[in-house]
């Protein structure tokens, strides 16, 4: 059953595929000693999605939007942490992870003001 919810979600499937990507990228930033970076994107980013599934049990519409204002909030703040990975010297930076990133911030972006406008 959630396998099914997830795969008939668009924002839950990109969510679910950017927090694994960003888990194999926050991997390899500790090799680097890269770790407060590691940390704070790994968390950011992966609350994106844990917060769009949370809201797919909202209690009611105000909850479902104000669930996914929070996923577009950690949604901005992992741009913030991914901006610093490609502007800073010694990062491996992936840009697919930046598009990903760009397209769900969009879909919540729609999703929000679609929300509020039946609200």
């Amino acid at each position: 059953m959630q396998k099914e919810l997830i795969e008939a979600n668009p924002i839950l499937k990109l969510s679910i595929d950017f927090s694994l990507k960003v888990i194999d990228y926050c991997d390899l930033l500790p090799v680097n000693k890269k770790f407060a970076i590691s940390q704070q994107l790994l968390r950011s980013a992966t609350s994106i999605g844990a917060n769009c599934m949370e809201a797919q049990n909202a209690e009611s519409k105000a909850d479902f939007i104000h669930k996914m204002k929070i996923a577009s909030k950690e949604a901005s703040e992992s741009k913030y942490w991914l901006t610093l990975c490609e502007k800073a010297d010694n990062y491996e930076y992936e840009q697919i992870i930046g598009n990903k990133l760009n397209e769900i911030i969009k879909i919540l972006s729609k999703i929000i003001s679609s929300a509020k406008m039946t609200h």
